[in-house]
């Protein structure tokens, strides 16, 4: 078995989940990255998985991969910069395996990530939020679970990971009402849940027999067929009480934006940056900022607006020899 294959089917088998605690996400958006690097190998520097190994993976080939997953593949330079970042992680674990490799590494651990303009930060406006929490029919079951399920992640802004892993037991529907979140690097936060989301989900819970003894590791929230709801379930009914509206600064409107929605109407609301971070489970208050400077940046512009209309006076692998098929076979285990 070929270094390369070997490697790389500990670190995404054991060293990612096992050692370093990733989340499944993260190991399979790793996984993706690979698959697509050997894609590129054989297909345009027509490097055959069996031939493809360490001395063959060069500084030149990767940025020549990096370039071609944006010129050919359409990807953003947000998404090459997250393909380098899994590339940098994968060959520094092999730098500490294959010492003999250790100037080749390093090569390929300078390249650089791309500098991308700051995006906007896309949220939806108070009114048009209300207008989406009362949008399920709460005269059928299903717009019972929705209501339920989008009033928690306003409430919360957990992400859809966090959503969709949750079970009755991280539920406390005694005062103080909270939700006890499991987010990334496997950090776990307990989050304060409102009156109404508190009501919501009682009536829910009570409605499918959750509060029931024997029910505490059921999942939260499930489908029709009574299975755990998924993410793309969850994107489902979100896309299916939001079609209608537009986000602030035209983004598209998807479950991960009711998260930037709660964080952007608390700090509009005056609330310390340091709660909103403890809230949204960032482990680094930078990235929190990011919706103090979009907050900022919009009442520069309505200010600037308001100006525009007044009178101025100045002017203004080791049981599969093919890796790829282990690859394969990996990212649909996930």
């Amino acid at each position: 078995m070929k270094d390369f294959d070997r490697l790389l089917t500990m670190y995404l088998s054991e060293y990612l989940p096992v050692q370093r605690a990733v989340s499944e996400n993260t190991v399979s958006s790793y996984c993706t990255t690979f698959k697509l690097l050997i894609h590129y190998c054989r297909e345009v520097e027509k490097i055959q998985e069996r031939q493809l190994d360490f001395p063959s993976l060069t500084d030149d080939l990767v940025i020549r991969f990096l370039q071609w997953i944006e010129d050919e593949r359409g990807c953003s330079i947000s998404t090459r910069n997250q393909r380098l970042f899994a590339l940098h992680s994968f060959f520094r674990y092999a730098q500490g395996q294959l010492p003999q490799y250790y100037m080749n590494f390093s090569k390929i651990l300078n390249i650089s990530k791309k500098k991308a303009p700051k995006p906007s930060i896309g949220y939806i406006d108070l009114d048009n939020m209300e207008k989406i929490l009362s949008g399920p029919n709460l005269d059928k079951k299903s717009g019972r679970r929705d209501a339920a399920l989008l009033s928690l992640m306003y409430d919360t802004g957990a992400r859809v990971s966090e959503i969709v892993s949750l079970s009755v037991r991280d539920i406390r529907l005694d005062n103080p009402a909270k939700v006890h979140l499991l987010g990334k690097g496997s950090k776990f936060r307990d989050v304060p849940i409102l009156p109404e989301t508190k009501s919501l989900l009682h009536s829910y819970m009570r409605e499918n027999n959750l509060l029931t003894p024997g029910k505490q590791d059921a999942p939260l929230f499930f489908n029709h067929s009574g299975g755990k709801l998924t993410r793309a379930g969850v994107t489902y009914i979100v896309k299916k009480y939001t079609e209608e509206f537009t986000a602030v600064n035209n983004a598209a409107i998807s479950p991960h934006i009711l998260r930037h929605t709660k964080a952007m109407h608390l700090l509009q609301a005056g609330v310390n940056i340091v709660y909103i971070r403890d809230l949204l489970g960032h482990s680094d208050i930078t990235t929190t900022e990011v919706y103090a400077r979009a907050d900022l940046k919009m009442k520069q512009s309505a200010l600037e607006k308001v100006r525009s209309i007044a009178p101025a006076e100045t002017p203004s692998w080791q049981q599969n020899p093919d890796l790829l098929v282990w690859l394969e076979n990996f990212a649909r285990g996930k």
